[in-house]
């Protein structure tokens, strides 16, 4: 419980300095979103209207920071983000809301298959290793983790849907299409090139991590116990070696998982994915203030609650960890 009550208590300061940071750093980038839409109605805003969106994106300079920061901290505690700039005057929390699933649905579907392809393929190469799998797994995988993720996007792009015209080239339904039954089958082929992407280079470091678990695990005095004992290899290979193993993994799988709400920023520009990381890049570059801030307060809160059900799980799975906390 102690351990926990640790946790918690730095989930709590860690998310306090991250909404502070969230609030100063886009004021740390050169330029103004004010300007840039002045630049856009060339000029013919009036100074009472200039005024007006001050306020509505939080930039009103008439106030000192101190105060635009408590502003600020009590709109994000009752969940108001304010409106987007470059989406005006759409709320953030809608965009939030709209882009939400789509990268939920791309990032979280590649990050979970990753997860169990590469863990099986991890766990059976450090098991087997020296065999021909474990020689062709492990350069492989490094190959794969070694890959820059626009590359691979890229080349799939460009061969798989330009040139032989098997998946769409952009976007993440059909034009003529709608959220229901009928556009399910439009939804999954736009979704499934660049998730065979994200899959293809998230699984190299699973298959890593797990056969380098494995393969530590096998020196352990348990598992040459359990060889002793007479217990098929099967047993060991499953009950001893890889319920081990794989706790790391799990560590790494939850706070993957926390990641997936950050999307892929270049898979999703890449495929122009209408997902929450496309979102976040426009607004960079748009310097659309009250987006970059909900966003990144999104991908905060889900990163450290993912962190917290990590240390968590890892409680349960661990023994250890309680016998450290009562000591």
């Amino acid at each position: 419980m102690r351990f926990l009550l640790r946790r918690l208590l730095i989930l709590l300061l860690t998310g306090w300095a991250a909404l502070t940071l969230n609030f100063i750093l886009p004021r740390l980038m050169p330029g103004n979103p004010i300007e840039a839409m002045l630049a856009r109605y060339q000029g013919k805003l009036s100074p009472q209207a200039v005024g007006a969106l001050e306020i509505a994106f939080g930039l009103n300079t008439r106030q000192s920071a101190i105060s635009q920061y408590f502003t600020y901290f009590g709109h994000t505690l009752t969940g108001n983000f304010g409106t987007s700039i470059s989406y005006y005057p759409t709320k953030v929390s809608t965009i939030i809301a709209s882009s939400l699933p789509w990268t939920i649905g791309l990032v979280g579907f590649a990050t979970i298959i990753a997860f169990v392809v590469g863990t099986a393929l991890g766990a059976v190469a450090g098991w087997r290793r020296g065999s021909r799998l474990d020689k062709v797994a492990v350069p492989f995988s490094v190959m794969l983790s070694a890959m820059p993720v626009f590359w691979i996007s890229l080349l799939a792009l460009y061969f798989l849907a330009f040139r032989l015209n098997w998946f769409p080239i952009s976007g993440g339904i059909g034009t003529s299409q709608s959220m229901s039954i009928s556009g399910i089958g439009s939804i999954i082929s736009h979704a499934a090139l660049p998730a065979i992407t994200l899959t293809l280079v998230n699984v190299g470091g699973w298959v890593l991590l797990m056969r380098n678990s494995t393969v530590s695990v096998l020196g352990e005095d348990f598992v040459k116990f359990g060889r002793s004992k007479g217990l098929p290899e099967r047993v060991v290979a499953y009950h001893y070696a890889a319920r081990n193993a794989i706790l790391p993994n799990f560590t790494a799988f939850a706070m993957a998982l926390g990641f997936v709400v950050a999307g892929a920023i270049f898979t999703e520009y890449v495929f122009s994915y209408p997902g929450i990381a496309y979102y976040l890049l426009q607004a960079v570059l748009s310097l659309d203030y009250p987006l970059i801030q909900g966003i990144f307060l999104v991908i905060v809160v889900v990163v450290l609650l993912a962190n917290f059900l990590a240390d968590m799980l890892y409680v349960v799975l661990d023994p250890r960890i309680r016998t450290e906390g009562r000591s």
